[in-house]
């Protein structure tokens, strides 16, 4: 049995299907918990922290935990930052048999910071064959905390980075990863994408990271985008691209040249535009008036919005990960951030458009979820990975 703590949307449980592996979630949320059961993924709803770990003893093979982030995340208020110490005094405690969770989350700033140690009390209890575990990359020092207690225990160990770019996700999301095996060694992931691939000493080479245009079938991996306006209210709509937009995008490319429009009010057919930008179809594929965004390139980070930035843009601290700093930004459909993250187009995202952005933003990357959990259990994937749809 594989047992997924904070299970979300089943990103983990995706990937484990590409290895002919199955597994158990366990979610709060319930949306997440309806978009798991219409997938297919065996789900119980309830709070993590109050389900007993009795029912999985002698019964687990792999553990895999996403917990949430509060507490380290750069994102939002960041008021969990304070409770860092209680976060790592209790993954401590729980390590050495001690349960103080009670006493930890009655002094934390946020009452979410501590769910972050919950799978030491599961690690403790269970003794798994295997881990994997993925934050944010400011939890690593968690992680490499967990990994000094699991290796006492006997557990060979990999804590790291890694960028879902590197493995085929048309997305340069970055992961802190902990992956643990108590019955094989275990390395990081070989990569299978670079963003400059080049041969090595053996002629062997990597394939290029894959493009947002590519992922998404926009064509023209390498070439400019011509701006692209986007429409739909705040929280997406059925069709992202109005007023010919596409049709604009794929006339351009038949013509084998593509048209960049610096002007901010001016669209896709040589309009201007009167109304206010701020209220209007935002402009795409454009950092500021006169430069380009280049469709070669992964799509940054997808979070719980609508929106996809260019690259080199942040997310604003306030207000969450949602929050872009740059109103030059690209509106997708849920359908499309799903493909970013390597979900199918067609998976069944339920609840409210905005909890469908939010499971997607929240969720692992499955094709990135693969290549860890074959990192973990030694089963290799496919030769040959399910190809996505364009949107």
């Amino acid at each position: 049995m594989i047992v997924d703590l904070f299970s979300g949307p089943r990103g983990w449980s995706e990937g484990l299907r590409l290895l002919g592996l199955t597994d158990i979630g366990l979610e709060w949320d319930t949306a997440a918990c309806r978009t798991a059961r219409a997938a297919g993924h065996l789900t119980v709803q309830t709070d993590v922290a109050t389900y007993p770990t009795a029912p999985f003893a002698d019964r687990i093979t792999g553990l895999i935990a996403s917990p949430p982030c509060q507490a380290w995340s750069r994102a939002g208020k960041r008021g969990g930052l304070e409770d860092q110490p209680l976060v790592t005094q209790t993954v401590h405690d729980l390590a050495h048999g001690r349960d103080n969770r009670a006493e930890a989350c009655a002094r934390c700033k946020d009452e979410r910071s501590l769910l972050a140690a919950e799978p030491m009390r599961w690690l403790h209890d269970l003794r798994p064959e295997w881990v994997c575990m993925e934050e944010v990359p400011d939890v690593l020092p968690l992680w490499k905390q967990y990994a000094l207690y699991l290796q006492q225990w006997g557990y060979s160990m990999w804590t790291g980075i890694l960028n879902a770019a590197d493995y085929g996700v048309p997305q340069t999301r970055k992961r802190a990863i902990l992956i643990a095996s108590r019955v094989r060694r275990v390395t990081a992931p070989d990569p299978t994408h670079a963003k400059n691939p080049a041969h090595d000493l053996f002629g062997d080479c990597l394939q290029p990271w894959v493009s947002m245009a590519e992922a998404l079938g926009w064509g023209a991996t390498d070439r400019v985008a011509p701006t692209v306006t986007a429409g739909g209210g705040k929280t997406g709509g059925a069709e992202p691209f109005p007023s010919q937009a596409r049709q604009a995008l794929l006339d351009a490319q038949e013509r084998g040249a593509w048209v960049l429009h610096t002007n901010r009010n001016q669209q896709p057919d040589g309009s201007r535009q009167t109304s206010d930008p701020y209220n209007a179809p935002a402009p795409a594929f454009t950092v500021q008036a006169g430069s380009q965004w280049v469709l070669k390139r992964p799509a940054t980070t997808v979070c719980a919005t609508d929106r996809i930035a260019p690259p080199g843009h942040r997310n604003r601290d306030k207000g969450g990960e949602s929050q872009l700093a740059s109103p030059d930004t690209v509106r997708i459909t849920v359908a499309e951030a799903a493909v970013l993250q390597s979900f199918r187009p067609d998976y069944p995202f339920q609840g409210t458009k905005t909890k469908q952005f939010e499971q997607v933003g929240n969720a692992v990357p499955p094709l990135l979820a693969a290549h860890i959990v074959s990192a973990a259990t030694g089963i290799p994937l496919p030769e040959r990975q399910p190809e996505q749809a364009a949107a």
